[in-house]
Order: C-alpha cells, then structure tokens, then sequence
C-alpha cells in the first residue's frame, strides 16, 4: 500500500473516531498530494459540515463533482452543505444528482425528502419516503415521515397504518405513540385512546419523548405536564445558537416589532390578528411581516401585505438568514405567532436576533425555551399560580389575550335549517371545533344531552367521512341514532359562515382543548359558548373568552357542571332566550370584540416589555403588566 493510500485510512479512522481537527489535517495532506481524491474531498466536506463551516466546503466539493461526477457522496455532501446554508433549490439539484448516478442512495432520499416537504411540495417528499421503503420496509424514518406526509394529506387511514407498522419496529421510536394518538384523534378513531393516554402521559412525566407538545394538548389537562413535554420537545429541536444581538442598545424613533408567522393568510390566527396590525399606532411603532408561509393569494393576506410597513416573503430563507435580516433591521420586538404549530420556524428565534422575543397567540403554551423572553397571556388562561410552569416571564393583558377583529361583519342572510342540514324543529347543539379536539369523555356527555332532549341534533365539522363514519359509530354505541349528527359543509367566506351560527342554540366546548378562534366566532354571532375551564392553558381559553364578553356564568369546573348547564339551558327555552340577548347586547359593551382597546393594550405591553430591555433586564415587575 502506498503512503498516500495509507494517510487516507489514517484521517478516516481518525475521522470515525471523532478527532476531527486530526482528520482534518491529514485530509488536507492527502489533497495536496492528489487535488481530486474524491473521497478525501467528500470527508472534508463533512468535517466542514459538522464543524458549522458549510460555506468554506462549497468550493472544494464543487470540484470534487466536476472531477468525479459519478462519485454519488460528493453530490450527497454538497446537497446538504447547500441545505444548511439555506439554498434550497440548490441542494435538491445536488441530491437529484445523487439520485441519478445511486437511485437507491438512502440518506439522499431520506435528506431530500425532507427538503421536498420543507419546500411544501408534499408529494414529491412522499415518493421520495415510498421509494426508500422499497428498498427497505423497515426504515424508521421513512414509515415515520410517510406518516406524517399521510396525514396532512388527510389519508388517516394509511398514516394510522405508517404509525402502527413504525412502532411494532421500534416501540421506543421518538415521539411515535404521540403521532398514532394524534392522527387517530384527527380520524375521531378512539381504539385504545385510555391506554394510549395514560401510556403518553406516564412517558412525558419521565422525560421520554413520547410525545410532541401541541399533540400532548389534546390528551392532557395539566400545565405542569405541557411543561414538561414542551422543555422535552424544544431541546431536542431548538438549541441555543450563538446569539446575534449582543445586547446592542438601539436609538430608533418608533418601537420595530415584527410578527414572524406562517399564517399571515387565510388561517385562524391570520383572522384573529389582522384588525390588530391594521390598528397599530404608526406614530409609535414600526411593524414588519417575516412571512413563513404560503402566499393563498386570499382576502386576508391582501389586508395582511397592506397593513405592515414591511412585508417580507422569507418562506424560501434559511433559518439564519431570516436571523440576520432581523438583526440588520434591528427588531426591537420578535413575536412568534406559531410556537410548535405547522410550518413555523422557532429556530430562528434561538440566534437570539432581537433584545425582546415573545410567544403570542399561534401556540397556547409554554415553549419551554430560555430564549423567549415573555408570553402574552390573561389572568383566566395563566392564572398567577401557574407561572411557574411557564418558562417565559408571563405578561397580562387586562381582558382576554385572545385578539378578535370588530371589523368582520357576518352576513346579514341567514341561511335556513334546511339549508344547514338541520331539522326544522329541535335543539341545535353546535361544536365546530377540529376533529382532534373532540375527546371520549366529552362525546360521551354530548350522547347524554341528545339523549335526554328529545329532538336535538349535534352539529359538527368534520374533514373526511372516516372521522364522520367513525363518530357516527361512537353515537350508536352509546344508544344514539348517527342521523342525529349533522355535518357542516365548508363555505368559503368568513362572513357567510359566520351567519350559520344564528340556526344553532349552543355551542358545546371541547376539553381538554378548547374552541378558540371558533369560541370567539360564535360569541361574535351571539351563540352561548358551554365551556369547562380546566387547568392548562388550552383548556382555559374559552373561559376566558365568555368572561370578556360578560358571560362568566358559561364557564363552569367541571365535566358534570358542564353537562348540567347545557341541559339547563337546552330545556329552558326562556332562560336560553334572556342568556342569548344578555350576550347580544354585551357584544358592544364588553372587552371582547373591541379591537381598537386591544390593540392600545397590547402596544402598552410591548412599550413596558422595551422600556424593561433598554434598562437592561427582564424582571418579574413587568408581570403585572
């Protein structure tokens, strides 16, 4: 063997021994020595790669592939050093080229796949995840992406099937019995939702990761335990990077906030948000869109492009540029409108871009993150006792933290019974909550209330006849005949589908995660909202809601309150009738759906949370904000 043979197997194991600077070293030699051994410049790429130095790999590996394109790793590692400098486009090509010279190249697919899904083009990354399960059934991470892919392509059936096949392999694989439960949830299939549960839970309270955070919502009422599992899910995707604002004092004339989201768009925050950012003081403050999501080219987004002073599409960005664009804007104030929902970006926040930087609205919980200065919150939803189970410093705003938009008007044609599917005659129980929200134990009293009031239908939303098969079944086996459910179709103008409202008497919350943008839609158009206030955030929303608009009586403790007071007002028309123009007159009076004084109270805190940080600190008084 020659020498220079012998220097690469050298720098290779020193490589796999994890001495990288060593390899480094050697790698470098060998090179001197042949300036085209490609699989000397396919490692430094990686060294490269893994010591945050992608940008000086690129022209090395661009020679590497020019040398020796058949080489599939060189185009391997190059895609990837592209993909983590943010150039997306780029780094598919590469992989793409992977793919040309090794169809079956694994990590490439299962890379590039990932890419696809992050570019949204969905079905792409689906073939990509199929393919490599032609090569091997069993890989994990393509069952487990599979899935994913499956359900938002609303297939709960096969995604359920991905899951179940995924954790007969690996029980322990991460976050996959929250998955299973969530999509079973979204499919309204309860097979062993109580074992389930109770197995999530017990897995969350020892540190696992059995679940992800938003998921975890929907099966557990304890704010101590979403604390838990939101500190779990967020170290494992969300470490600390080097921070890019170093405690810089900025001298702007206005406050600079920018809302990063992803559904400045047709989207139930995009709503809930927009009459605020229309009435925001441009004298005092400085309002910038980073926009994450798709342009749907809606209404919404129309207002939303209109009522920012910057709209900036960063979609395509990578995570550290949109960082740095911050930091060069000098932000004052980064909200996060998203959290750990869909297509957000929280990573970006872990550069630290801006002094102040708040969870809001999108996400209704703790991120469980040091870099997250504050969370918007309300005295019903964070009640002071629970602060400790917030890793943010919680700032109040005086009604509810909920934001709603006085400027929607609903249409003034209201549409018949017959119209909606309803009877012409009958109690109409209304809950247009998501599929997910729905839990057994609160079915459970919905077939109790249609039971015991003759008449009555339930009125729900459903996305797919696989969870409207699978309700139908749960009411006839609790003695309920299935045509009793009745579900709304989809409209496509908020306004019209507002005005559905008016054919129901009451609305029946969900727990424990309640109704929120849908809460306050029925509230806007006069429904009473049956709520139970439990203990976590996302079980306290509603309560909150009906206390704002002056109704504190619809937010009872309990499951058995809850049933109770439905029955109450189902069977006492009268009182219903007195409840229904209490709540109508109270629209114009109560805090609820005045945007203009939302928005004053909510630039009051921003202007407390940047006064705190221009005298250098965070402290606990600006929680009585």
């Amino acid at each position: 063997m020659n020498a220079p043979n012998t220097l690469l197997i050298q720098a290779i194991e020193l490589q796999n021994q994890g001495r990288l600077d060593e390899a480094l070293a050697l790698f470098n030699i060998c090179l001197q020595n042949n300036p085209n051994d490609a699989a000397a410049l396919y490692s430094v790429g990686v060294i490269l790669l893994k010591q945050g130095k992608a940008a000086q790999a690129v022209p090395l590996l661009e020679h590497g592939v020019a040398v020796a394109p058949q080489f599939a790793p060189l185009w391997f590692v190059l895609g990837a050093v592209r993909q983590a400098l943010g150039q997306k486009e780029e780094a598919l090509q590469a992989y793409d080229k992977a793919l040309e010279v090794r169809p079956d190249y694994t990590e490439v697919l299962i890379n590039s796949g990932a890419l696809l899904r992050e570019l949204m083009r969905h079905q792409e990354a689906l073939e990509r995840f199929n393919r490599v399960l032609t090569y091997d059934p069993n890989h994990q991470l393509a069952l487990g992406n599979c899935g994913i892919l499956l359900t938002e392509f609303k297939r709960s059936t096969e995604a359920v099937g991905m899951f179940q096949r995924l954790l007969a392999i690996n029980p322990n694989y991460d976050y996959g019995y929250g998955l299973l439960s969530y999509e079973r949830l979204h499919a309204c299939d309860w097979t062993d939702f109580a074992a389930l549960q109770e197995a999530i839970v017990a897995g969350v309270r020892a540190g696992r990761r059995a679940c992800k955070s938003l998921a975890f919502m929907a099966l557990s009422d304890s704010a101590e335990d979403h604390q838990r599992c939101a500190r779990t899910f967020s170290q494992h995707h969300y470490p600390k990077a080097e921070p890019l604002w170093r405690g810089e004092r900025y001298r702007h004339e206005r406050i600079r906030v920018a809302y990063v989201s992803p559904d400045l768009r047709e989207h139930p925050v995009g709503h809930l948000i927009a009459g605020v950012l229309e009435r925001h003081d441009k004298s005092r403050f400085e309002t910038v869109a980073i926009s994450l999501g798709i342009n749907d080219q809606s209404r919404l987004r129309g207002r939303m492009e209109k009522a920012f002073d910057h709209f900036i599409d960063a979609k395509q960005m990578g995570t550290r540029k949109i960082a740095e664009l911050m930091r060069e804007m000098e932000i004052d104030i980064a909200v996060d409108l998203a959290g750990f929902t869909a297509d957000s970006r929280t990573d970006v926040f872990a550069y630290r871009p801006a002094p102040v930087q708040v969870n809001y609205l999108g996400y209704p919980g703790t991120l469980g993150l040091d870099y997250m200065d504050y969370i918007l919150a309300d005295r019903f939803v964070i009640p002071p006792e629970h602060q400790r189970f917030y890793d943010e410093k919680v700032v109040y705003l005086p009604d509810a933290y909920l934001p709603t938009d006085s400027g929607v008007k609903i249409s003034e044609r209201t549409p018949s019974r017959s119209e909606c599917g309803l009877p012409e005659q009958g109690v109409v129980f209304c809950s247009f909550s998501h599929d997910y929200k729905v839990s057994p134990p609160v079915f459970d009293i919905w077939m109790n209330l249609l039971r015991q009031v003759p008449g009555s239908v339930l009125w729900l939303v459903s996305r797919n006849e696989v969870s409207q098969g699978n309700l139908r079944k749960e009411a006839r086996a609790r003695g309920v005949d299935p045509s009793r459910l009745v579900f709304a179709g989809r409209v496509p103008l908020v306004e019209d589908h507002l005005a559905r409202y008016r054919q129901a008497d009451i609305f029946l919350d969900t727990h424990p995660y309640n109704a929120h943008t849908t809460a306050a839609d029925a509230l806007m158009a006069g429904l009473p909202v049956v709520t139970y206030m439990g203990n976590a955030f996302p079980a306290r929303v509603a309560g909150s809601l009906v206390h704002a608009v002056g109704l504190p009586e619809l937010a009872t403790k309990s499951l058995a309150e809850y049933e109770a007071l439905a029955l109450a007002l189902a069977t006492d028309p009268a009182r219903l009738a007195a409840l229904k123009a209490r709540l109508q007159a109270n629209l114009a009076t109560q805090p609820l759906f005045d945007t203009d004084a939302f928005c004053r109270n909510l630039e009051a805190a921003y202007i407390a949370m940047w006064r705190r940080s221009q005298l250098g600190g965070a402290e606990d008084a600006l929680c009585g904000t």
